[in-house]
């Protein structure tokens, strides 16, 4: 199962020829996870007030196939690994052209920051639940937390 986010390529994301350019793939797929995050409550006004938020380890990208402009394109977000606590993650997300081609994979590994104390946390335990109820990949892996 998987979240699908839905967007289209303006002229701003193409390069010189007149391709998706590489690092619009990565805007695709950080907009389809703060659209999933946003859907369980947890947008910019929430984060502000509970004084945290998404933090990313690596972003990796598989480039495909090319996707051009004016096309419209579905983003899948699917969870591959959590802890327990849901305070680290890994995400897939995979970016499909209008026809219906799997044109990139994104993979990326996060967890949550303490804007105040500057380090690593956890989510509060109701948004945790809920972050861990997103979707999750058929492999997905389920690690013990670590203290």
């Amino acid at each position: 199962m998987s979240a699908i986010y839905e967007g289209h390529v303006i002229w701003a994301q193409v390069d010189a020829n007149m391709h998706l350019r590489h690092s619009a793939y990565a805007d695709f797929a950080a907009q389809a996870r703060i659209a999933l995050l946003d859907s369980l409550g947890l947008n910019f006004k929430m984060f502000q007030k509970l004084r945290l938020g998404p933090i990313l380890f690596k972003e990796e990208l598989h480039y495909l196939r090319e996707v051009g402009l004016n096309e419209n394109i579905q983003v899948k977000t699917m969870m591959t690994k959590a802890r327990e606590d849901g305070s680290r993650w890994s995400i897939k997300h995979e970016l499909y052209r209008q026809d219906g081609i799997k044109a990139c994979i994104i993979l990326v590994d996060g967890a949550w920051m303490d804007l105040a104390q500057r380090k690593l946390t956890a989510l509060p335990a109701d948004f945790s639940q809920q972050f861990l109820d997103l979707p999750k990949s058929e492999d997905f892996v389920l690690e013990q937390a670590k203290n």
